[in-house]
């Protein structure tokens, strides 16, 4: 199994609910991502592009496994700070 997710990394968990809360009322993400996010990945409106089992941190890949295509997570925490992960692809 693979998925192909998209994230916006903060460092703030109140301002990552903030950002969960708009993008579930229908803020657009890759926006909010490129605006806030503080990985590389912000400069493509967070693509991460496809990664298999075992090439993201535990926490993170465990969201993406219980995540619809299309669906936007409640905030996960990692060693990396707080994230909003919008899976986009499984295969």
């Amino acid at each position: 199994m693979e998925w192909r997710a998209s994230h916006i990394l903060v460092k703030d968990r109140a301002l990552a609910q903030e950002l969960v809360k708009r993008c579930k009322q229908g803020g657009n993400f890759e926006s909010l991502a490129r605006e806030h996010s503080t990985c590389p990945s912000k400069s493509s409106g967070g693509d991460l592009g496809w990664f298999g089992p075992g090439k993201m941190v535990a926490a993170f890949e465990s969201a993406c496994k219980g995540l619809g295509v299309g669906s936007i997570s409640d905030v996960v925490q990692t060693q990396f700070g707080y994230h909003i992960i919008k899976l986009t692809g499984r295969r």
